[in-house]
């Protein structure tokens, strides 16, 4: 079992647990490394490096970053970043910005479908107001009994070609790799046996993040199968990336991984924490 932790999500962005009460949780849980890495948002760090600091778990300031690629929505995470540099503060604040007209578009889309007030029942569940995702609409369609939990309600009503469903323009992935850099963090696709990508544009996106100067890619993830450890293990070897392992822990019922429950990595990989 790993004492790393390098993906979660805490209450400033999509979680349900505030970043001190999440920072408390991986130290019960066994975790000696760990970051939080709350979507576009860096708010939080601050209250989980203090806990984790009480506590003698060694902290690292991250942050995962919406990126438009193509026709898919990707996820980087930066790790060991500076979050008062003035380029990634930015940059984040222009994606928040965005998240909030995505939301309201979310909202028509849903009242055109017959469910309304889910604008106002999203934004009670965020308490960020500047961040209000689909896993809020998500919790308050679940409340409504729309389905019976919230990977249910992303399969129904917000995933493409759904009724909930909106396009929209993120950060470029050149953008957020650069942001990560300038920020002195290192930058990580994260779970990549999730986007739907052919084989042909799964090479493109690891050459092209290898090009910009990316680091690792999630290997250990809550979101691969066991298969999928060993298949993503040796695309970064073949490309020469370092490997990252997170839960991408957002709450207690929510999450396929709790927190700090996370295997080793396959035999051979280079350990992005290495790198800090």
């Amino acid at each position: 079992m790993l004492d790393v932790d390098l993906h979660s999500h805490s209450t400033h962005s999509d979680g349900i647990l505030l970043p001190a009460v999440l920072a408390r949780r991986a130290f019960e849980q066994g975790v000696k490394l760990f970051a939080l890495t709350d979507h576009d948002e860096l708010s939080g760090l601050a209250e989980a490096r203090e806990v984790c600091e009480s506590l003698g778990v060694r902290f690292v300031s991250g942050v995962e970053i919406s990126v438009t690629w193509g026709e898919e929505t990707l996820h980087i995470v930066g790790l060991n970043i500076n979050p008062q540099h003035p380029s990634i503060a930015a940059g984040l604040g222009l994606i928040r910005k965005g998240r909030g007209e995505r939301a309201k578009r979310i909202a028509e889309q849903l009242d055109k479908a017959g469910i309304e007030g889910t604008l106002a029942g999203a934004q009670r569940y965020a308490s960020n107001p500047q961040l209000v995702s689909r896993a809020h609409f998500a919790r308050f369609l679940v409340e409504r009994g729309h389905a019976k939990n919230t990977q249910a309600v992303f399969k129904r009503y917000l995933i493409a070609g759904k009724p909930g469903f909106v396009e929209h323009q993120w950060a470029s992935l050149a953008q957020a790799v650069n942001w990560i850099d300038e920020a002195g963090g290192v930058s990580v696709i994260a779970h990549p046996g999730r986007y739907q990508l052919s084989p042909t544009l799964r090479e493109r996106l690891l050459a092209e993040f290898c090009d910009l100067g990316g680091t690792a890619i999630e290997v250990v993830t809550g979101s691969h199968t066991v298969d999928q450890y060993a298949i993503w293990g040796r695309h970064a070897k073949r490309f020469g990336l370092k490997a990252s392992a997170g839960s991408d822990f957002h709450g207690p019922q929510e999450s396929y991984l709790d927190i700090g429950r996370l295997p080793n990595l396959p035999e051979g990989l280079i350990p992005v924490w290495n790198s800090f």
